[in-house]
């Protein structure tokens, strides 16, 4: 039995969810989101409160219990609250700019890397060394994290790179004489 598919995901006020359609749509203060349903997955919508349970005691059928709640959660949060991933840049030369829908870094290449903002995001550079990007959708908050971090990952001896906040970068000793 799943544990986080037994609990119902509360909708608060001022969101609505409704299933149309084959897919689960919320919308909410800051926007609308939505998802397909999944067939192992039973979906009740009732009283401000989302309920799950899978449809059989098949292995697939609660795999997708819990999974589908969590999703579902991650959908009114993102309608109510937003995502937001906070970025560091650390090493000599190494900036960031955002311009408009595109995010500008120079990361010591020969040439400077510049990313288009996905629709839907947000990115801000409140100085050359920070980049948040924020948003509704938490998949999308993360995956262009990851794509801007990839550019250059923290190196483990003197830890330069794009690291998320928060992140410990294990350091190594340098070599000996």
């Amino acid at each position: 039995m799943s544990r986080t598919g037994k609990k119902p995901v509360t909708v608060p006020s001022g969101v609505t969810a409704s299933i149309a359609d084959g897919q689960l749509s919320v919308k909410g203060p800051k926007g609308t989101l939505a998802i397909p349903l999944a067939d192992e997955v039973t979906y009740s919508v009732e009283d401000g409160v989302i309920a799950v349970k899978p449809v059989n005691d098949s292995k697939r059928a609660r795999a997708f219990w819990g999974m589908q709640r969590t999703l579902i959660a991650n959908l009114i949060t993102g309608v109510t609250e937003g995502y937001t991933k906070k970025l560091l840049i650390t090493g000599v030369g190494y900036r960031a700019n955002s311009q408009g829908k595109t995010l500008k870094l120079q990361l010591g290449y020969s040439h400077d890397v510049d990313l288009t903002v996905p629709e839907g995001l947000k990115v801000e550079t409140p100085d050359q060394t920070t980049v948040i990007i924020s948003g509704i959708d938490k998949q999308a908050v993360g995956q262009f994290a990851a794509n801007v971090r990839k550019w250059r990952k923290p190196e483990p001896y003197k830890g330069k790179g794009i690291k998320y906040r928060g992140e410990y970068i294990f350091r190594k000793e340098g070599k000996k004489k």
